[in-house]
């Protein structure tokens, strides 16, 4: 785990409201990315676990650290939670959310199996393979039965040819992300969709930010060795392409009527879930419970989009992409303006949006990094012009948690030593204390500790 990272994940973990989401159920992807040959077979973690390979009790192996079945297997950590996708489904919570919906065994429903196993088709399942192993190696790495599993660890083996044999490109920020949202997020895929029932029955909402995501689950060390095959990965890429992912996954889905809606109903799980989920009284005295977002221009009492990965977005573009900041920004006002004209507006709005913000992730993807970046974004989400946003507890979550991600990334680059991190961490624990619980949520307290922190950050560049 990655030096003062392991702190702030500590205290996540304290924070049961944040850490849910991604560590009561671990979820991951059900097929692998494009790249895999044919149509191999899934092999099953088993045929990963050799002592001589991936199953030593201790990562001292010479290339990697030949332990990740055992980080892989960890039965508390998040680095553990795939693993234990399967079992979840069988315990109180997943059998109850199944009843309810109907879908009887939950670790028989391919509802559920979709993200809560590698959910291999039948005819691609290896003699190792066993559905009960969750979320294995191959739902992120792909498929290994017929190409890369006999090749990747001989040489003359690179990771470019192992790559060309099938294996999942995740060094890739663009890949990462989509494997990651295809269960943290939703596709189109075969159970891999949550639907407003599901978190109607008890499924915790879903939230996605792949840096985070990918320090919960990192099973390796970045040491020369890795840099030398993969080249240093950036923080700051994977956390902007992530988001670029994200805007891109959710409006494509929306874009889609039979995802779009829920019978004759529109399909909530789109929307912001704590601008309908909130106290209502009855009194001569009103009490509104929400702000006028200047972003979101929608009819008043309509619940909005969730726009946390949006927000976030239009920071990035500003920062780092300005001069694709303004189309993208212009997008998703027209976005959610649409969303109070019609369903045909909406979805075509929503296909714009998702254009603008697939032309960001190629773009975030493919430039360079400077040191100075994560300061410019940590800048622009506690700026004046983004800041009024922050109305709704989603994208508060989101902010905080990219104000900390970011300033993992300056400590992990040199430009801010660990001591000196350590002594900002009091004004970003302020930000995470105002949105620590989505009921208490505070608009004004958020925004005063979100500039706080960012300006303690800032006065170390």
């Amino acid at each position: 785990m990655r030096g003062v990272l392991a702190n702030w994940i500590a205290g996540l973990m304290r924070r049961p409201q944040l850490i849910r989401v991604f560590a009561v159920l671990g979820l991951a992807a059900l097929y692998p990315a494009s790249g895999a040959i044919g149509n191999p077979t899934f092999e099953g973690v088993a045929s990963c676990a050799g002592s001589t390979c991936h199953g030593r009790a201790e990562g001292n192996g010479a290339v990697v650290r030949q332990d990740e079945i055992a980080t892989w297997q960890e039965p508390s950590s998040p680095s553990g939670a795939h693993s234990r996708a399967y079992a979840v489904l069988g315990g109180r919570r997943g059998q109850q959310i199944a009843a309810s919906l109907g879908l009887g065994n939950a670790q028989a429903a391919p509802a559920c199996l979709g993200c809560h196993s590698t959910y291999a088709p039948a005819g691609q399942r290896g003699a190792k393979f066993a559905l009960g192993d969750g979320v294995g190696c191959e739902s992120c790495h792909g498929a290994s039965g017929g190409s890369w599993l006999a090749e990747h660890y001989a040489l003359p083996a690179t990771h470019a040819s192992n790559i060309a044999a099938g294996l999942t490109a995740l060094d890739n920020a663009k890949t990462r992300a989509n494997v990651c949202l295809d269960c943290h997020y939703g596709s189109s895929k075969p159970g891999q969709f949550l639907t407003h029932s599901m978190m109607a029955a008890g499924h915790p909402r879903i939230s996605f930010e792949l840096d985070l995501f990918s320090a919960l689950q990192q099973h390796h060390n970045i040491d020369g060795d890795y840099t030398a095959r993969k080249a240093a990965p950036n923080a700051v890429r994977f956390w902007a392409v992530g988001q670029a992912e994200a805007v891109r996954r959710a409006t494509t889905l929306f874009a889609q009527p039979k995802f779009a809606m829920e019978g004759a109903f529109p399909q909530l799980t789109f929307y912001d879930c704590h601008s309908c989920h909130r106290t209502i009284t009855d009194g001569p005295q009103r009490k509104l419970t929400f702000e006028t977002n200047p972003s979101r221009p929608i009819p008043f009492g309509n619940p909005p989009f969730n726009d946390e990965n949006i927000i976030m977005l239009s920071a990035v573009a500003g920062a780092l992409v300005p001069g694709e900041a303004a189309a993208f920004q212009a997008a998703s006002r027209d976005f959610h303006r649409a969303m109070g004209q019609g369903p045909g507006e909406a979805r075509a709005a929503a296909q714009a949006l998702a254009g603008r913000a697939g032309a960001l992730a190629d773009a975030l993807s493919g430039r360079a990094y400077a040191n100075a970046d994560a300061f410019r974004v940590i800048a622009i989400i506690a700026g004046e012009a983004t800041t009024p946003r922050f109305t709704d507890y989603a994208g508060s979550v989101q902010a905080v948690m990219a104000i900390d991600t970011l300033l993992n990334a300056l400590v992990s680059e040199g430009r801010v030593t660990t001591g000196a991190a350590a002594g900002i961490r009091a004004d970003i624990a302020r930000a995470y204390k105002a949105v620590d619980e989505p009921n208490a949520y505070r608009p004004a307290d958020f925004r005063i500790a979100l500039k706080s922190a960012a300006g303690a950050i800032g006065r170390l560049q």
